[in-house]
């Protein structure tokens, strides 16, 4: 039996996102063609793997199963895709890049130093949270990912690029509510939260889940640039870059809470196994011409032999 990869790893993104509309988009393909892609999965395997609920689309138990072995071989895809470049000292090809779109990143300037050296290597840039890119690096349908992360995975390599720091923006019509506010009193104004991403979810752990508070979440983006439009209309609370909110507060439109910090890492991010691949070393290179790299190898390389024994 013949699997087009392709549609399995359509299949994969179908499963993770529970959305056909969303994964098409995240894969940016149709709609129409995302849908054919399952079906030719389906048909090709003989078996249902999707049910349709109200709104989202849940894996049967065929599908759960389906899609672990499906992860397991788009990984061996790339992995094997790495080998060859690894037994050949190729620096040529197509290299993916997930990243997040907000700013610091220096993702452009990294990509001219990489491109200026390796000409022959296309590059496809995806925006993603840091949650869609770590999924992504999983099943190979990223090579690298720029992201903020908490560096926990030991799957992964992380290059520590940056720490950025964030506080609690409002409304500036919210000002003197929100200065004198203490913790239980900011966890209950109206908060605006993104779908997905661990690393705000870190952020919010780090300060208020550990007080043992929950914040009252009105209503939720899936884009930051979107969030920050609803803050500075008077949407509701949000963690921002500390940049941008002493910005927004010097503009006159946001005012910050004196009490709440936080921060993560921007960091690079790969497969472990994947640290010898000639595409990945040679995008490094290039990131350290941009970034002061400081590596985090040893703890990933140490998990992966002790899993190996």
């Amino acid at each position: 039996m013949l699997i087009d990869l392709v549609q399995l790893r359509t299949f994969v993104v179908v499963a993770e996102e529970e959305h056909l509309t969303r994964a098409a988009e995240r894969l940016f393909m149709s709609q129409s063609a995302a849908s054919a892609h399952v079906r030719a999965v389906e048909d090709r395997l003989g078996t249902q793997l999707f049910v349709r609920t109200n709104r989202s689309l849940e894996l049967t138990h065929a599908g759960q199963l389906v899609a672990k072995k499906a992860r397991e071989l788009l990984n061996q895809e790339a992995l094997f895709k790495s080998f060859v470049r690894e037994l050949r000292g190729q620096i040529e090809g197509r290299l993916v890049l997930g990243t997040s779109s907000a700013p610091g990143t220096r993702v452009g300037e990294m990509l001219t130093s990489f491109r200026a050296k390796h000409p022959l290597v296309n590059v496809d840039i995806m925006a993603r949270p840091s949650s869609s890119a770590r999924q992504g690096l999983a099943s190979g349908e990223i090579d690298v990912g720029v992201m903020l992360c908490v560096p926990t995975d030991r799957a992964f390599t992380y290059h520590k690029l940056t720490t950025v720091q964030y506080r609690v923006a409002a409304p500036a019509s919210w000002r003197d509510q929100v200065v004198s506010a203490g913790w239980t009193e900011l966890a209950a104004f109206p908060w605006l939260t993104p779908t997905s991403s661990s690393a705000y979810s870190a952020m919010i752990a780090q300060m208020f889940a550990d007080k043992g508070l929950t914040l009252n979440s009105v209503m939720c983006f899936d884009n930051s640039s979107v969030g920050f439009s609803a803050l500075k209309a008077g949407a509701g609370l949000m963690i921002v870059r500390e940049d941008e909110a002493l910005q927004g507060e010097q503009d006159g439109y946001l005012a910050i809470s004196p009490l709440a910090r936080a921060q993560a890492d921007l960091c690079i991010a790969y497969q472990t196994a994947r640290r010898n691949d000639p595409l990945i070393k040679a995008f490094i290179e290039a990131a350290a011409t941009v970034w002061p790299i400081e590596a985090e190898e040893e703890d990933a390389i140490t998990h992966e032999l002790t899993n190996d024994a």
